[in-house]
């Protein structure tokens, strides 16, 4: 019998019992049937005790046991967390300087071009001056030799050795 139902009937036979004369609180009651509905729920409460105990030892069990794996999927979680905040810091960080390292590059880039376009500029300009005092020298030669041919052809004379005059 269930311990409740014992209790129960225990409450119904003291409400039912007689009240003893000239007392509220005293009462007559079934000696026999009384100490057997409480030998009854003794027989019956260590039984239910064991199992109400054995329920709280095995809900106690099953809340550490999930407690656990809470703390460690917690704890995965902010391991996880971490390493992809460290990941990201470093993508991060290598975006940065693969930035500095192009906007480097390109200056560099910028610099030697303009070095380059400098130097061919110079060298042109220098090859410009020799081409155009070649030009001049060879303009010069080419009135010279106009002019003596308008002179007369020159002859030289067999005891002169002299070079000609351009």
């Amino acid at each position: 019998m269930d311990p409740l139902e014992s209790i129960d009937q225990i409450i119904a036979l003291v409400e039912g019992a007689r009240s003893a004369p000239m007392s509220r609180s005293n009462f007559v009651a079934d000696r026999a049937e009384m100490i057997n509905l409480l030998d009854q729920l003794r027989a019956d409460l260590p039984g239910e005790l064991r199992r109400a105990t054995a329920l709280l030892d095995e809900r106690d069990k099953i809340v550490d046991a999930g407690r656990r794996e809470a703390e460690r999927i917690i704890a995965e979680a902010e391991a996880e967390h971490n390493r992809l905040v460290s990941i990201n810091e470093i993508v991060v960080s290598a975006e940065h300087e693969a930035s500095r390292m192009i906007n480097e590059a390109r200056a560099e880039t910028q610099r030697l071009r303009d070095e380059v376009d400098d130097y061919v500029d110079t060298a042109l300009a220098n090859f410009e001056q020799f081409l155009t005092r070649s030009l001049a020298s060879i303009e010069r030669g080419r009135d010279k030799m106009h002019a003596l041919r308008e002179i007369g052809s020159f002859t030289p004379s067999g005891d002169d050795d002299r070079p000609l005059p351009f």
